[in-house]
């Protein structure tokens, strides 16, 4: 079974076989609201530090934005020019929540155009796999194919965030994931998806992060960047974990070199 390529393994493989730095991972995240919202990077950020552990995150976002407004430089982003610096390990692409509903053949052109930027700078592009709405559930299937398939046929990683959100709806239907126009995340939304990218990028489990992560201002005062319950962030890392094991089990990775 060859058609997806499981990012653990493959980050993993890449970061003790291929020679990655040893003091950080550095990670350029390009995307929208769905990368901003109660601020993902940041809090892959602190998860890492909070495990002794360093990961460099930066964003190129804009609501609303796609992955070809992203390489136009349309809205003032400057996603081309932060690729091409050559600063990077890895680099995410979210595109808009429905392109791979609505508008799959733009998510297969630009992912292809951005996989080829962002190899010739030295780094390795992965795939954020986004959601459903939260009043249809239905959606889940549809993004989940789209993403698997331009990953299995460019041999990049795709981190599966809408399955893991899926699974956690369907366990705990009471869980508050969603902002409440039923499209973003809500903190703990964005806690859960936190959860994914850290247990992808460090290679460790994401059970046992803490439920409190912080950062510093510029004068050194404490932020908050998220405050689950501790039950609720015990759930978040358990899901996590265990989807990632079971995509392990239903695919052959394939290692990518840069």
């Amino acid at each position: 079974m060859t058609r997806f390529i499981f990012f653990w393994l493959f980050l993993f493989l890449h970061t003790f076989g291929l020679g990655q730095s040893e003091t950080s991972t550095d990670v350029l995240f390009i995307g929208n609201s769905y990368t901003y919202f109660w601020n993902l990077p940041q809090v892959v950020k602190s998860m890492a530090e909070s495990q002794d552990k360093e990961i460099f995150t930066r964003q190129s976002t804009a609501g609303g934005a796609n992955l070809g407004h992203h390489w136009k430089g349309e809205r003032n982003l400057q996603s081309r020019s932060l690729v091409k610096s050559g600063k990077w390990e890895y680099v995410v692409l979210q595109d808009h929540s429905l392109r791979a509903i609505e508008a799959v053949d733009s998510l297969n052109y630009y992912v292809r155009k951005w996989h080829k930027e962002i190899v010739a700078s030295g780094a390795l592009p992965i795939l954020y796999m986004t959601w459903a709405r939260e009043f249809n559930p239905l959606m889940t299937n549809p993004i989940v194919k789209g993403y698997e398939d331009i990953a299995a046929s460019l041999g990049i990683p795709v981190i599966p965030v809408g399955k893991i959100w899926s699974k956690a709806r369907s366990l705990r239907p009471d869980l508050a994931l969603y902002d409440p126009d039923g499209s973003h995340p809500s903190p703990l939304g964005t806690y859960l998806t936190a959860c994914a990218f850290y247990e992808a990028l460090s290679g460790s489990s994401a059970v046992g992060l803490p439920n409190r992560l912080t950062s510093e201002d510029k004068n050194g005062e404490k932020i908050y960047l998220s405050i689950i319950s501790n039950a609720d962030a015990t759930f978040c890392q358990q899901v996590v974990h265990e989807v990632l094991a079971e995509y392990a089990l239903s695919i052959l990775p394939k290692l990518h070199s840069k």
